[in-house]
């Protein structure tokens, strides 16, 4: 007797079938309950470092202005020596990174 190998074994058909019930029957959350849950969560992450401690302070940053020896490379916007200039042309510079 020929046996056709790409036939569905009866077993494993009817454990699809009551997983596809136990799926459609299941109470799936809705489109609005995520966004709630998700906004309460983002809502509980502000003011939180990654690993859980509160910061209450506000962070204070130098800005150290372009020196005389520096300049912004055009194409990506760095702040580089000048010793990184690869060329110039209308008035915008372009670094070695840039132009290799």
């Amino acid at each position: 007797m020929a046996t056709d190998y790409d036939e569905v074994r009866s077993d494993v058909k009817e454990s699809q079938d009551r997983s596809l019930e136990a799926l459609q029957s299941a109470n799936a959350p809705d489109a609005r309950s995520v966004v709630t849950q998700l906004d309460e969560a983002d809502a509980l992450d502000e003011g939180l470092t990654p690993g859980g401690e509160i910061v209450s302070e506000e962070l204070t940053v130098q800005v150290i202005p372009q020196g005389a020896d520096e300049f912004t490379c055009y194409s990506c916007f760095l702040v580089r020596h000048r010793s990184q200039l690869a060329r110039e042309s209308n008035g915008h510079s372009y670094c070695r990174d840039c132009e290799g």
